[in-house]
C-alpha cells in the first residue's frame, strides 16, 4: 500500500503548487541515484517521493485522491470498478518508479524538472532520464596523516605529561600517557592533511622512543632501581632521597644493608604498581686509609662465598 503523498513530501493538504514543487526539489537532490549510487534504501525512497509529487501536481488526480476517489499509488477506490479512472492519460510508472502521466503536461513537467535539478532530459522515447552534462561529485577522502618522531628520557615516560613538538614548521601539543613504552605511536586525531570533498583531516602518528636509564627499568607495572649507596650507608643505615614518578621519596637504607636486597616502595611504579629498589655498595675510595685499616681488620677466616657450596 503505497504512503501518504503528504507525509511522504512532508507538505501539508493545504500546500500550493509551489510548496510541493518545492519540498520535492529538495527531496529529490539528496534522494536521486545518480547522488547516492548503490545506496537501494535511498532510491526507494526517490521513487516514493516521485510518485507522491507526480500525484499531487496532477490538479485533478489530487482532487479525486483527497476525496477518497482514489488511493496514493493513483488506483480507484471503488473494489468493484474496473478498468483505469484516467483513460487514456492515466497514472503510470516512470523509469524510477514514480508516478508520471502519458497525457500533455506530465512528462514535459518532469523532464524540465530533472533539467533544472540535474541537468538531464527525461526522454519519453527512451522511457527513462538521459544524462547531460552531470556527473555525481566526488566521494569525501580523508586527508594524509602526518609522522613524527620524538624521544623521551625514561622518567619522562614513565610520569608522562605534556610535551610540545616542532617538525616542519609546525607545533604541536600534545599530552604523554603515563607509562609510555619504546617504540608506542601516539595518534593526535584531525593534526594532519586537509581532507578533499569535505573528507575529514587526517591524523598525525607520533613514534615514541624512549631513552633508557642506567639505574632504572621496568617490569610491567613495576619499576625496578638499582639504588647506588656507600659501604657506610650499608654499615650504619641512613635516609636517602630517590627520583620517582610521583615525585622525590624518602627512603631508609636499614643498617647492615648487603647489596642485592630488595626494599619495596608499594604503588610507587606506574599506574600503582610498586618500585622496587636494590641497593648496591659503592666504594668511594678503594685507597681510602680508614678502608684499608678496616678491611686489614676484618677476620681473615670469613668467605661469604661458603654458601655456594650448600
Amino acid at each position: 500500500m503505497a504512503k501518504d503523498p503528504y507525509k511522504l513530501l512532508g507538505v501539508s493538504k493545504s500546500a500550493s503548487e509551489a510548496d510541493i514543487r518545492k519540498a520535492y526539489r529538495a527531496l529529490a537532490k539528496k534522494l536521486h541515484p545518480d547522488v547516492n549510487p548503490g545506496d537501494a534504501k535511498k532510491a526507494d525512497q526517490f521513487k516514493e517521493v516521485t510518485a507522491a509529487y507526480t500525484l499531487l501536481t496532477d490538479k485533478n488526480l489530487r482532487a479525486q485522491y483527497d476525496s477518497g476517489q482514489v488511493d496514493a499509488s493513483g488506483q480507484a477506490q471503488n473494489p468493484f470498478g474496473g478498468g483505469n479512472p484516467f483513460g487514456r492519460g492515466g497514472f503510470k510508472q516512470t523509469a524510477y518508479g514514480g508516478g508520471g502521466f502519458g497525457g500533455p503536461g506530465g512528462q514535459d513537467d518532469m523532464a524540465d524538472l530533472f533539467s533544472s535539478l540535474f541537468g538531464m532530459n527525461m526522454g519519453a522515447q527512451t522511457g527513462g532520464p538521459r544524462r547531460r552534462g552531470y556527473s555525481p561529485p566526488p566521494p569525501p577522502k580523508k586527508g594524509a596523516d602526518v609522522r613524527y618522531k620524538l624521544t623521551l628520557s625514561f622518567l619522562e615516560a614513565v610520569k608522562g605529561g605534556k610535551k610540545r613538538i616542532k617538525a616542519g614548521g609546525e607545533s604541536l601539543n600534545m599530552t604523554i600517557p603515563e607509562g609510555v613504552v619504546d617504540g608506542a605511536v601516539l595518534r593526535l586525531r584531525g593534526k594532519g592533511r586537509a581532507g578533499s570533498n569535505g573528507g575529514r583531516t587526517g591524523d598525525a602518528k607520533v613514534e615514541i622512543t624512549v631513552k633508557p636509564h642506567k639505574y632504572y627499568a621496568r617490569d610491567g607495572q613495576n619499576l625496578r632501581l638499582t639504588l647506588p649507596i656507600t659501604l657506610q650507608e650499608a654499615l650504619l643505615g641512613a635516609k636517602v632521597n630517590i627520583p620517582a614518578p610521583s615525585g622525590t621519596l624518602s627512603l631508609n637504607i636499614p643498617a647492615g644493608t648487603n647489596s642485592g636486597k630488595t626494599l619495596r616502595l608499594k604503588g610507587k611504579g606506574i599506574a600503582g604498581g610498586d618500585l622496587l629498589v636494590t641497593p648496591q655498595i659503592i666504594l668511594s675510595d678503594p685507597k681510602d686509609e680508614t678502608l684499608t685499616a678496616w678491611a686489614a681488620a676484618s677476620p681473615a677466616d670469613f668467605n661469604p662465598r661458603d654458601a655456594l657450596n650448600d
